[in-house]
């Protein structure tokens, strides 16, 4: 939240040189906001359409009209105090300034959503819950991004709660992949928390170490630590409906212990745990073989004969990161991939841009929406299958065509003078249908003496290598970057819930559903972060989604606070929920015969990507609606031990 009695004066040589870096876009809204002047978004200053993930800074403007907005700004931060005119622009101005800083028509449905996601209005109750108003702590597991902000906003409401974390400090994904060259793929200033100071990122993609420091600034900053158990796994959640509360056993440091909790929250996400697949002769192979995600601490690589299998986002990043110290690198890959190219993809910030962002108010949260926009929902519309499209094989419609056009123009002027290789590279099936990768120099490091790309599938592995297509490549380390279990989720911490029935019988044969992926029928108290079809396989951040999710339990905790014991989704509610899902990716790319995505399981049925725009799932997701639960109530005389009655 902009605070706008701690607005100063800037010092004006210093606000100068940073303006050389400004994004003319954003710097326009921040003199809007200072000046409460709307004049400002008409012609001459109307920033032109940039769809790029970084835009140009110029914004399309003239030198005239930039010249006049940085004087403007000049003068509103450098005479004195600096008193907003406007400080949260309520939902018709929001959507003019939207407008106005894209360069496009906006729906007006998106101006709430963004208020809340640049901090202009609070997402959540402020308000804090009088002590005792739980009787028993809510359990989360995991203290990954989603735990961490859950239990941050436990915490300010006064809530009791405990985070069990397996590892031995927070992070989840970011504290246990390593490799060499992990980073985030979608942009940082949108991978971050709405709420809290912003980060003082140095890249437009952050890299691993920055985003698990910002993880860790973040759990103290929120005074969360004390109430994480670390080296703390969740062995059992047992419903106890007796006495209307989970039993969570938990082996830690102390051993096995057991905890009473009013509710559990699972934020264990898709890409915990790692996925090997069973390659015949794996247990003769005299080298060292290991997932990604357990990448080795301190290992050298350095003239070694090195295989990689797989060539998803992992592979993507570890290839080009070691391709120069090894000997040689075999990777095998299944399924080519579409590869978009992001011009200043590894650029650092400058100094300049990153002065501003911590420095002029309103330019930072201006700056989020501008990659949040471009990193959301203007690409699902393109993935839609398109009945008179004449050519369904190759894409879903014209749009998604001429996407492919781009992409493989891209491709091929990197690969020019290698057809061998562009015949392996370029994939078949349309763009989208498998999770778009961002080139890394990705088609230079398949260029490079000692890199081989084989497309024969793995027959088996010896003591001293890989054999396929009848070959044997001899080999020192293996490197599976085979994904994950994405389908486990929630029912990895083998959790019975009404009558004793088990999560993961009821998410048989890797089919996991949940209402909105939150809540589960016959799982009282229990509700899911990340959980099924919940991946934004179209872009955005899963930031945002776990916030939305994050909001949506902390309101149903609010009634289990309040006179209710028990909130349990009804199966009607359930059903119709994901029938609706299943209806909606019919039309969509993920749904496509000819691949087959992570996001789909052996049913065919697509049951990891969310099918909904953000902002869709951002009001379906504004508060639980108890007539969609079955609850269990309080009444005096259940403080005599008397029996509950339970209903709608």
């Amino acid at each position: 939240m902009i605070d706008a009695h701690r607005i100063r004066r800037l010092p004006e040589a210093d606000l100068r040189a940073a303006l050389e870096d400004a994004d003319f876009r954003v710097l326009l809204m921040v003199v809007c906001h200072l000046s409460g002047d709307t004049g400002w978004l008409r012609e001459p200053y109307l920033p032109g359409r940039d769809i790029n993930l970084i835009a140009d800074e110029a914004a399309g403007l003239s030198d005239a009209a930039r010249a006049d907005i940085v004087e403007a700004a000049v003068a509103l931060l450098t005479h004195g105090a600096v008193e907003p005119k406007i400080v949260d622009p309520g939902n018709g101005l929001m959507h003019e300034m939207m407008c106005a800083c894209l360069g496009q028509r906006v729906g007006t449905e998106y101006a709430p959503m963004m208020r809340e996601e640049v901090g202009f209005v609070p997402r959540l109750p402020r308000a804090r819950v009088h002590d005792g108003a739980l009787k028993h702590p809510i359990l989360i597991a995991g203290a990954g991004p989603s735990g961490i902000m859950l239990a941050a906003h436990l915490k300010a409401m006064g809530l009791p709660f405990i985070v069990f974390e397996k590892n031995e400090d927070v992070g989840g994904a970011w504290f246990e992949n390593r490799y060499p060259g992990c980073a985030v793929d979608t942009p940082n200033h949108a991978y971050s928390f709405s709420f809290g100071p912003r980060e003082g990122w140095t890249r437009y993609f952050s890299r691993r170490d920055a985003l698990q420091s910002y993880l860790v600034d973040r759990s103290h900053l929120f005074g969360i630590r004390d109430d994480i158990r670390f080296g703390a796994t969740v062995r059992g959640c047992t419903w106890d409906a007796g006495r209307t509360l989970w039993q969570v056993e938990v082996d830690g440091p102390c051993g096995r212990e057991v905890y009473d909790g009013a509710a559990v929250v699972s934020c264990i996400g898709p890409i915990s745990v790692p996925s090997i697949p069973a390659i015949p002769g794996r247990e003769t192979f005299g080298g060292a073989l290991f997932h990604s995600a357990r990448w080795p601490e301190g290992l050298n690589l350095a003239g070694k004969r090195v295989a990689v299998v797989g060539t998803g986002a992992s592979s993507m990043q570890i290839v080009p990161s070691i391709a120069a110290e090894v000997a040689t690198l075999d990777i095998y890959q299944r399924t080519p991939q579409w590869v978009r190219n992001i011009p200043r993809f590894q650029d650092d910030m400058t100094p300049g841009a990153r002065w501003l962002l911590e420095h002029v108010p309103f330019y930072a949260e201006w700056f989020r929406l501008t990659m949040l926009w471009r990193y959301g929902d203007g690409l699902l519309r393109t993935v839609r299958r398109d009945p008179d499209w004449p050519h369904p094989e190759r894409a879903m419609n014209a749009i998604n065509d001429r996407h492919r056009v781009q992409m493989t123009d891209h491709i091929e002027a990197e690969l020019a003078g290698r057809p061998d290789l562009l015949d392996k590279c370029l994939p078949g099936y349309p763009p989208y249908a498998k999770r778009i990768l961002l080139d890394n120099g990705w088609y230079r490091t398949l260029r490079r003496e000692g890199v081989s790309l084989i497309t024969d599938g793995i027959e088996r592995l010896t003591p001293k290598g890989i054999v396929a297509g009848g070959v044997e490549r001899p080999v020192e380390f293996v490197v599976m970057a085979t994904g994950f279990e994405v389908f486990e989720n929630a029912a990895a911490l083998n959790v019975r819930g009404r009558d004793g029935v088990g999560l993961a019988e009821v998410w048989a044969n890797k089919d996991p559903t949940a209402h909105l992926g939150i809540t589960v029928p016959g799982f009282p108290n229990f509700f899911c972060m990340q959980g099924p079809n919940t991946v934004l396989a179209h872009g955005g951040s899963a930031i945002f989604t776990s916030e939305c999710q994050a909001r949506y339990i902390l309101k149903a905790i609010l009634h289990l606070s309040d006179d209710i014991e028990a909130l349990e989704v009804r199966r009607d509610v359930h059903d119709a929920y994901m029938a609706s899902v299943d209806v909606e990716h019919r039309e969509l790319v993920w749904n496509h015969p000819g691949v087959t995505p992570w996001y789909r399981n052996p049913k065919g049925r697509v049951a990891a990507a969310i099918p909904w725009r953000l902002v869709d799932y951002w009001a379906m997701t504004r508060a639980p609606d108890l007539d969609e639960f079955q609850t269990t109530r309080r009444s005096s005389a259940d403080q005599t031990g008397a029996s509950r009655e339970t209903g709608r």
